[in-house]
């Protein structure tokens, strides 16, 4: 139906009376629909407009969201002279997506570093932070001295995992998949595993480490471990190819990290004024059914019409796409179903410096399970970003809930930020009323990257391949990153052009 007339289904509603008007109208458009307007449907529609202009070829495009807004879980306010991030607050730049993004859209000179003075982690340890060792990079203690410094360790956890380096490479299958839990048990002991790793980057993932896939998101260490049969090894190796501030910073590879210097949500604004200029964007409009048939793909609105497409993308989480495809294909919509989800919250609150004991020189706190605590991180927000703050005060980010705490969501937005105001003081000290406190949910948004997690995705993959027409984008397949998925979206957008 790319050429032709076109046909349109409306569904109309009388009382006591529903029926198909079907009316046609001339058109040489290919017709995409592209469900769901956070980062990755966006993006997706973005792609299919700047393919359209470099073509020459019309694309009749619509982008459906659910909610009054777009942007999904990305969102930066203003409150007061604070820039406050509701969502994620930077992005990694060594996966290319989201920093070509920007430059497509004119906006790469906005994009900010990290603040080198801040750029190391703490970590609790007997309900004191403490800072993780220079040059710790989220499974690996690349350095010697500050481990041996360092007093989160006990001496035979430290001899432990000294022994890294002495111990065979498993054998193992390519792209064989193991927990995160699992590798770090055996490769570090279980002292590194509870006191930093689980902390660190189950806290990325809000995930339990006992079933996160490291093939699904930190495949290096997998790899790593094959080409170099340890990584003290490969990490040291590949400590010579980095700068000096990169080898000094601890917890993650901050200096990899931006943002724009007007937060996140820009890059969705942005997104959405190109979007608008040459397509229909329908916000508050939930998606009641999909049907494919011999003319393309039927989309029913709640309470409203029925269109026809040629192309569909579901940029959506796996549960919900699975309720729209049921009726198409009851395995893909069983094995979308299959991955699962979390819930957790963000209570973002602005403090004055000087009521806070601790000294906060660092990008933020991660607490591990084995403390017994009640929240998941805390991110010291204007530390990370200039322009966040106004002077001596400061943006506090405390995660809560997660797969590990799913009972957290249960409390009240009070209950929250009460939870969140006693553990903030007994960490860091924080005393005195905050300038503001808010609290944001992501509920059933968070997926959980299990291990299989990429041969659940390869039977997706392989079932929608056969649903001409179809395609899938989101964070819960390749990547739960900004970049990912903005890689995600665009490369749906060049499926369906294909």
């Amino acid at each position: 139906m790319a050429e032709g007339r076109r046909r349109r289904l409306l569904r109309a509603n009388t009382p006591g009376v529903s029926r198909i008007i079907m009316t046609e109208s001339s058109s040489q458009s290919f017709r995409v629909a592209v469900v769901g307007g956070g980062l990755s449907g966006l993006s997706a529609a973005h792609r299919l407009i700047e393919k359209s202009q470099e073509s020459g070829k019309t694309f009749d495009l619509t982008l459906f969201e659910a909610t009054p807004r777009t942007g999904g879980m990305i969102a930066t306010k203003r409150i007061g002279d604070y820039l406050v991030e509701l969502g994620a607050d930077s992005f990694i730049t060594n996966k290319p997506a989201g920093v070509a993004l920007c430059r497509r859209l004119g906006m790469e000179n906005e994009l900010i570093p990290t603040i080198g003075q801040w750029r190391k982690s703490l970590v609790l340890k007997d309900g004191k932070p403490v800072q993780v060792p220079e040059g710790f990079m989220l499974i690996t203690p690349a350095k010697v001295w500050p481990i041996l410094k360092s007093p989160i360790f006990s001496w035979g956890g430290k001899l432990r995992m000294g022994l890294e380096r002495l111990l065979p490479a498993k054998k193992a299958a390519v792209d064989e998949d193991e927990s995160l839990a699992s590798f770090v048990r055996r490769r570090f002991g279980q002292q590194l595993l509870d006191r930093l790793v689980q902390p660190l980057v189950g806290g990325i993932y809000t995930s339990d480490p006992e079933k996160l896939s490291l093939r699904a998101t930190l495949p290096r260490f997998l790899d790593q471990e094959q080409q170099f049969g340890s990584l003290i090894k490969a990490s040291r190796s590949q400590a010579k190819q980095q700068s000096k501030a990169e080898n000094s910073a601890s917890g993650a590879r901050y200096g990899l990290f931006t943002a724009p210097k007007n937060g996140i949500q820009s890059i969705l604004d942005c997104l959405r004024e190109k979007v608008e200029t040459s397509a229909t964007i329908r916000s508050d409009c939930l998606i009641q059914s999909i049907t494919k048939n011999d003319n393309g793909w039927s989309v029913t609105i709640v309470g409203g019409e029925t269109e026809l497409f040629d192309a569909v993308i579901l940029a959506l989480p796996t549960h919900r796409a699975a309720e729209l495809l049921e009726g198409v294909s009851p395995e893909l919509a069983e094995d979308l179903s299959s991955i699962e989800y979390a819930s957790s919250a963000i209570v973002v609150s602005g403090h004055n410096l000087d009521d806070i004991t601790h000294p906060l020189d660092a990008f933020g706190l991660v607490i591990p399970e084995i403390e017994k605590r009640d929240i998941i991180a805390v991110s010291f927000s204007s530390r990370k970003f200039p322009g966040r703050a106004p002077a001596g005060k400061v943006i506090l980010r405390t995660f809560v809930g997660g797969a590990m705490h799913p009972e957290m969501m249960e409390l009240s937005d009070d209950a929250l930020k009460q939870m969140v105001r006693n553990e903030l003081t007994a960490m860091l000290g924080v005393t005195g009323e905050p300038d503001f406190a808010e609290v944001i949910r992501y509920q059933n948004a968070m997926p959980q990257y299990h291990v299989g997690h990429l041969d659940r995705v390869a039977s997706i993959e392989s079932r929608v391949a056969g649903l001409l027409g179809l395609e899938l984008a989101g964070n819960a397949y390749r990547g739960v990153g900004i970049p990912d998925s903005i890689a995600s979206g665009e490369a749906a957008a060049e499926r369906v052009l294909k």
